[in-house]
């Protein structure tokens, strides 16, 4: 992949006669965090949906390193290096954290019908990825569920740079966080992005996206907003624009004409 790993232009979906997405434009560049940011219903799941693989757009044009696109599953945005990580995360809480850093892909021993699991390579690679990130555990041994919600994340994060991962897709992954443990997330996503991976960071929160952003996607009802890189936009502006600043003044031109009018009827 190029320094310009994904584009979408006017890209739409439909579900009967549902619009969920209508002519969204966005690009991901390598060593660069993508911001998409909406409330509920805006469309954001239904954009990562398409950047994953999960579902498949019907107007516009995905481009992958170039290439007009279109995944027929998710394991084909994966072997391009499209890894997302969901904010249910796909981890499992009674095993130990190693085991769920490779989940399905463990080192083994051996060869054909007489292999075993190499406990120990797995353990010291997922302790050596995770220790690269900055997230030192001293017994990956321990069940994954004992870790705060921010670790899991990170442990999440690590896997998909461990696995060759090129574009990083993050769904919400502060929502659930405390403002600490958020702040340890975003550490880590500036990590990857510093990797030179490409990073689309998905949030409603425009105070966790603006510190890491480099460009900020601002989605409503399905359709979007506009677009703005960071030197073209204030923390205040992304605030209002996501907040949906024309409404909030007519509100609030409504707001004092209704207050005078109580205050002249006294």
């Amino acid at each position: 992949m190029s320094n310009g790993l994904i584009k979408t232009e006017n890209i739409g979906k439909t579900y009967g006669s549902v619009i969920a997405l209508r002519d969204v434009s966005m690009t991901v560049n390598a060593g660069e965090v993508s911001c998409v940011l909406g409330d509920n219903g805006a469309g954001k799941s239904t954009l990562i949906k398409i950047l994953a693989g999960l579902h498949q757009h019907d107007t516009g044009e995905l481009l992958v390193d170039g290439k007009p696109t279109r995944f027929g599953s998710p394991r084909g945005a994966l072997d391009v290096g499209i890894a997302t990580v969901y904010q249910d995360l796909a981890v499992v809480p009674l095993m130990s954290v190693w085991r769920n850093f490779f989940l399905g892909s463990e080192p083994t021993l051996g060869f054909g019908p007489f292999h075993v699991l190499d406990r120990r390579k797995g353990k010291a690679t997922a302790k050596r990825a995770l220790a690269d990130m900055g997230i030192d555990l001293r017994d990956v041994e321990q069940p994954v569920g004992t870790l705060s919600g921010g670790e899991r994340q990170c442990v999440a994060i690590a896997r998909a740079i461990h696995f060759g991962a090129k574009v990083l897709i993050l769904d919400e992954p502060t929502a659930a966080l405390g403002v600490k443990q958020a702040g340890v997330v975003l550490r880590y996503v500036a990590q990857a992005r510093d990797r030179g991976l490409g990073v689309v960071l998905i949030t409603h929160n425009p105070h966790h996206a603006y510190p890491v952003g480099d460009r900020f996607l601002i989605l409503k009802r399905g359709r979007s907003l506009g677009s703005s890189e960071k030197a073209d936009i204030t923390l205040d502006e992304l605030t209002r624009q996501m907040a949906g600043g024309a409404e909030l003044e007519e509100l609030e031109h409504e707001l004092r004409a209704v207050t005078t009018d109580d205050g002249a009827g006294t």
